[in-house]
């Protein structure tokens, strides 16, 4: 492996491990106006960056999300912490699902969660989320590394010219990764969309 073929392996790494997300501790427990809302989620989530000027959220942003009915409207321009908590998620969805697949899979936590002082809080719903998505950090990092072998060994007589040719087969190799978890996403959201319709049916 040469030193550049080394340089973008330990820049995979580096985005691996620098992924960050808001820890349950961190929500504030008090409403926020919007600007207050865009600027908690820049600090906390600004590691996720692609770009040093990307912005995580916007107020556009948030607007849409509400017209949309992706969020509930604020109460008096004022957001919860239940509001903070939808939009986390639609932060880390709305790269690789459409609007309307978000809308299915979240009005149902809305009907479930939202704003209600019995049964299972937003606030419960995301802990285990998170305490989830740790659980699998040593398993996609060994699982990068074991792809990323993959990827070098199919081109194993490549050139200096070359060299190129086992991050290319990398990305492409991801790259199928992404789309045939995105297609089976979608299944399950559209068989989601089903039941809920059969059930506003019946």
């Amino acid at each position: 492996m040469d030193e550049n073929t080394r340089d973008v392996l330990r820049a995979v790494m580096n985005e691996f491990n620098r992924f960050s997300y808001i820890s349950p501790d961190d929500v504030p427990d008090i409403q926020l106006y919007m600007d207050q809302i865009t600027t908690f989620m820049d600090a906390k989530l600004g590691a996720c960056k692609r770009h040093p000027d990307d912005k995580i959220l916007t107020k556009t942003m948030i607007n849409n999300y509400t017209k949309n009915k992706l969020i509930p409207p604020p109460d008096k321009k004022k957001y919860s912490k239940d509001h903070l908590l939808l939009l986390n998620y639609v932060y880390y969805l709305k790269d690789f699902l459409q609007i309307s697949d978000i809308q299915t899979l979240l009005s149902p936590i809305k009907e479930l969660c939202f704003q209600k002082d019995d049964g299972r809080s937003m606030l419960d719903l995301y802990e285990s989320v998170v305490e989830m998505v740790k659980g699998q950090t040593g398993y996609m990092t060994k699982d990068l590394m074991r792809r990323w072998k993959t990827a070098a060994s199919t081109f194993p007589d490549a050139s200096d010219e070359e060299a190129y040719l086992p991050v290319f087969a990398f990305v492409c190799l991801l790259s199928f990764d992404v789309y045939v978890k995105k297609k089976l996403i979608e299944a399950v959201v559209d068989e989601m969309d089903r039941m809920t319709g059969n059930s506003e049916e019946s």
